[in-house]
């Protein structure tokens, strides 16, 4: 699995059902982590950290509903966006997955490949940037595509992994990402990296984007981490 991939957590305690959404998001090219009741679930989220969660409403011991209502109560997690899976069609029913918080409903049985349509929909708004999408922070532009980034009209070049932390960090300018975010984000969970190597490629990112003259855009927050602007 390569770094930065972004992390979809499948909660459904149905196996066959479980397997098939974990292949088709790995084939889309998600890291997949998977639950099959709400228990584990909230502990699982708080272990992978996802980007995107899939969950099924009738789920034993704590329903999705509930999972959904908790997550969204809380501020490390409320901007998480879920897709409430559920055989209920009524109005009232997707009505009550909305308005608890879900950002998508989708009825059961569904189309695969519409539901990844819907997964990619919601990851455009969150990971931009791992969407491929074009990103702006005042002079800076990064287009995700082409693996460009320019500064006031001027190509930058980056390492690869300088690009990835300028990713993350344009994503959501302004926010604080600790060290430790910031490797489980650009190296990926499954590998150990000192989280000096952070402040090494911070300092790299640094360099390139003042070597024509211009402000440095990023902020050190002594004891947190770092910021865009």
């Amino acid at each position: 699995m390569s770094a930065g991939q972004p992390t979809v957590l499948v909660v459904e305690d149905e196996p066959a059902q479980r397997e098939v959404l974990g292949y088709n998001l790995e084939a889309e090219g998600f890291r997949v982590a998977k639950a099959e009741n709400g228990e584990e679930a909230l502990i699982l989220v708080d272990e992978e950290q996802p980007d995107i969660i899939v969950l099924d409403w009738m789920l034993p011991n704590v329903s999705g509903i509930e999972v959904c209502r908790q997550l969204k109560t809380r501020p490390d997690t409320r901007n998480v966006p879920i897709i409430m899976l559920s055989a209920r069609s009524e109005e009232v029913d997707r009505v009550r997955g909305l308005e608890t918080g879900a950002d998508d409903y989708v009825i059961k049985p569904y189309s695969v490949v519409e539901l990844m349509a819907r997964v990619r929909a919601q990851l455009r708004r969150t990971r931009p940037a791992a969407a491929g999408l074009r990103l702006e922070f005042e002079d800076i532009v990064l287009d995700a595509e082409t693996h460009r980034v320019t500064r006031d009209g001027s190509e930058i070049k980056l390492g690869p992994t300088e690009f990835r932390l300028l990713s993350t960090l344009m994503e959501k300018p302004g926010r604080v990402w600790s060290r430790e975010q910031l490797l489980d984000r650009v190296w990926g969970r499954d590998i150990y990296v000192d989280t000096r190597t952070v402040d090494v490629h911070i300092g790299r990112l640094r360099k390139s984007l003042t070597m024509s003259g211009g402000t440095d855009p990023l902020r050190t927050v002594r004891g947190a981490g770092y910021s865009l602007g």
